[in-house]
């Protein structure tokens, strides 16, 4: 009982949990903006979009690491205030334009359609990078009404 109650209380697990949720959702949504996924076999379509999102996992894990470093806790988003939140964000949008530039730009691994509107300077997709903004504050959110036990989560000095 010991294990599985310090397992459902790593801060890791439901930040990783929600960023699968949210993501898988968000890579079937903007199939339409990438080359050829609209055509795609369902199945093959299907494991792209998995794929895809095991990628976000990383990137939101990756985040989060890199802001409990910042935070010098691992349990930073109890305490959520402005600086961890932002560094969150940003190591995810940095992952995301960094990523995305290296697929489009120099091995064409992923092509956008004549759907997708590009963003400078990189070129990155506005899909991509809207993603990396809208669901991390979700996560952040559904995580730390996780980790309060389902209650609000407290806001602390208004620095929210």
């Amino acid at each position: 009982m010991n294990r599985r109650r310090s397992l459902s209380n790593t801060p890791e697990l439901p930040a990783a949990t929600f960023s699968f949720l949210l993501h898988f959702v968000w890579e079937f949504l903007q199939v339409p903006t990438y080359a050829g996924m609209a055509e795609m076999a369902h199945w093959q379509g299907v494991k792209l979009c998995t794929s895809a999102t095991i990628g976000d996992v990383g990137f939101a894990l990756t985040a989060f690491w890199t802001t409990s470093l910042v935070a010098r806790t691992r349990h930073w988003m109890g305490n959520q205030v402005v600086l961890p939140a932002l560094v969150f964000l940003g190591t995810g949008i940095a992952l995301t334009v960094g990523f995305e530039f290296y697929y489009t730009q120099v091995t064409q691994r992923w092509i956008y359609s004549d759907l997708m509107p590009l963003v400078p300077p990189f070129g990155t997709g506005l899909s991509p990078l809207l993603q990396w903004i809208v669901i991390p504050p979700v996560v952040l959110w559904l995580s730390q009404r996780y980790l309060a036990g389902g209650a609000a989560p407290p806001i602390r000095g208004g620095t929210r």
